[in-house]
């Protein structure tokens, strides 16, 4: 029996359309620089909002009506919301999908039977895939949840919470390999402190280093050969997080010598927690070579925390859009929505509107930037408006030629600074709206 027998498969109808449950702009098989729209959004369904997610927040429990949740956190429930999973994201018209642990699974009294819950929905995911061509974009373990990790997982003072993160994480990666996923994801959810009193910063920071060493050697151990993902995270529900933001992340992974083995999963809401737009995560992220995969969503800038809404921001999507396209793309990373639908928004076939939405202005985020860079001038500008670095002195100093004496006769000699060209930051920004 279907779970949701008032949808039909979502198609492209097209910009005119007035079908709600359409595709207006997201065409899957549509060629922009020379790839489909399918290759380059990678579009993937967060297993943890879009099935678990039950509408409740600190205020009272959830709303969301769905009929596939049963009494009790069995494995004969989990099952049953598997099927559900997959007949959503046929529906929808997704590729790929993702989950932590104890999403797909609910958790025994022991390891060994958390080990056997999660081995039996598995066995059904692996079949579901192989019926739909449905593919997992990454696994992750839930070390957040469980009262055992109230101190955090990796960087725990518990040296017990410790290798039981470890033992869960080695069974995630197996269970990933296992369902050919492409990606292991790093989301450090209490890996951080609230008060530097009763904390050693260093020490657990080398945990968690030697932590991720332990993971890449696992990996390497039964070949899996995914990409390592590291997410960046500010805070919330620690005070701070070791994963604070992008370039907090890539200094860790320098620091340890762990740059051969991780990317990172960059997420806007975190972003934003973080001081940061999207767009300054993306493009440090890229410049530095560690732009993996993005969770794609958005906050409510009035509000303070993570609020995980959907993406349908043309600017923002258009701003991801050509950084992503500018560092080569995500493969083989993706555009998964880690979003949930709002409290009030309670019905099932609310799933399939937020998804839409935000699969559209991701597709409409693609064509203008794609736009954008065709006609060049946003990138002629800022070549102009770098010029100076091309020849002369400015050669001299990237080409590593140039001394402070040698820079400082130059100077004396010049007599001082040329105004240069201005940076038209309101031509610009009016230059963007002309493509919307």
């Amino acid at each position: 029996m279907s779970a949701f027998p008032e949808v039909e498969k979502i198609v492209y109808e097209g910009p005119e359309s007035k079908n709600l449950l359409a595709f207006h702009h997201y065409n899957p098989d549509e060629v922009v620089e020379g790839k489909t729209m399918r290759e380059h959004l990678r579009f993937s369904v967060a297993y943890w909002h879009t099935m678990r997610g039950a509408g409740a927040d600190p205020f009272g429990v959830g709303t969301a009506i769905r009929p596939w949740e049963g009494e009790s956190d069995s494995v004969e429930n989990a099952l049953n919301r598997a099927r559900v999973a997959f007949e959503f994201m046929e529906k929808l018209g997704v590729d790929f999908y993702c989950f932590h642990d104890r999403d797909v699974a609910p958790e025994g009294a022991t390891l060994a039977e958390s080990n056997s819950n999660l081995d039996q929905v598995v066995a059904l995911l692996k079949e579901e895939q192989e019926r739909t061509g449905i593919k997992l974009l990454w696994g992750t373990a839930n070390l957040f949840s469980n009262p055992r990790y109230v101190h955090g997982a990796a960087t725990s003072c518990n040296a017990d919470a410790f290798a039981y993160a470890s033992a869960q994480v080695k069974k995630a990666i197996e269970v990933t390999k296992e369902l050919g996923g492409e990606n292991y994801v790093f989301w450090g959810g209490r890996e951080g402190y609230q008060n530097l009193y009763n904390t050693d910063l260093k020490r657990e920071v080398d945990h968690l280093a030697a932590f991720m060493h332990l993971a890449v050697g696992y990996a390497k151990e039964i070949g899996f050969d995914g990409q390592f993902l590291f997410e960046p995270k500010p805070k919330e529900p620690t005070k701070h997080q070791y994963d604070f933001d992008s370039a907090n992340c890539i200094n860790f992974i320098r620091s340890y010598g762990l740059e051969e083995h991780i990317k990172l999963n960059i997420e806007t809401n975190h972003a934003t927690l973080a001081g940061h737009t999207m767009e300054h995560e993306l493009e440090y992220a890229g410049s530095q070579g560690f732009l993996g995969s993005i969770d794609a969503n958005t906050g409510d800038l009035l509000l303070g925390w993570d609020t995980d809404q959907f993406p349908t921001d043309i600017y923002l999507t258009t701003r991801c859009m050509l950084s992503i396209l500018k560092y080569g793309g995500l493969v083989p990373g993706g555009i998964n929505f880690d979003a949930k639908v709002r409290r009030e928004s309670f019905e099932p076939v609310d799933l399939f509107h937020a998804h839409i939405g935000g699969m559209d202005a991701f597709a409409r985020g693609l064509k203008i930037a794609a736009a954008i860079r065709a006609e060049g001038i946003l990138d002629g500008f800022v070549t102009e408006r770098y010029s100076s670095w091309d020849s002369g002195i400015g050669a001299e100093i990237e080409g590593g030629e140039a001394s402070f004496a040698s820079l400082e006769q130059y100077m004396l000699e010049k007599g001082d600074v040329e105004p240069n060209v201005s940076g038209r930051q309101e031509m610009l920004e009016n230059l963007i709206n002309t493509y919307l």
